[in-house]
């Protein structure tokens, strides 16, 4: 009976083992141009998985104040992408549209440019 029982749980650990999908650090690193966009105050990232939450924006940094901003993300994940949604002064963009879905490359370093409000890239 100790065999049978050694044998069940060795098979259930086995089964849930295999079911883990694998995790990889992936780091993407947005930019953003902002130049049709009057009298900015804030510039911010939501999306999909920690660090970033649809609750609250993650602060972009200006590389040319009211231009151009960007904001490195890090995080370990088995996803193959993240969506996400720019906001400016507290508004999203692309309203009533589809997230913005990234696709991480897999050397682990992403680079997104995107101009606010704009599907395209």
């Amino acid at each position: 009976m100790k065999i049978y029982k050694m044998l069940i749980i060795s098979l259930m650990a086995a089964v849930l083992a295999s079911c883990v999908q694998k995790s990889y650090e992936r780091t993407v690193i947005f930019t953003l141009d902002v130049s049709k966009v009057k009298n900015i105050k804030a510039v911010g990232l939501r999306g999909e998985g920690k660090p970033l939450s649809w609750e609250n924006d993650l602060a972009m940094k200006a590389i040319k104040k009211d231009s151009l901003y960007t904001v490195s993300v890090t995080a370990v994940t088995g996803y193959k992408f993240v969506d996400v949604k720019f906001v400016v002064n507290g508004e999203f963009e692309l309203q009533n549209k589809s997230n913005r879905r990234v696709f991480f490359n897999e050397n682990g370093i992403t680079n997104y440019d995107a101009v606010f409000n704009s599907e395209k890239k």
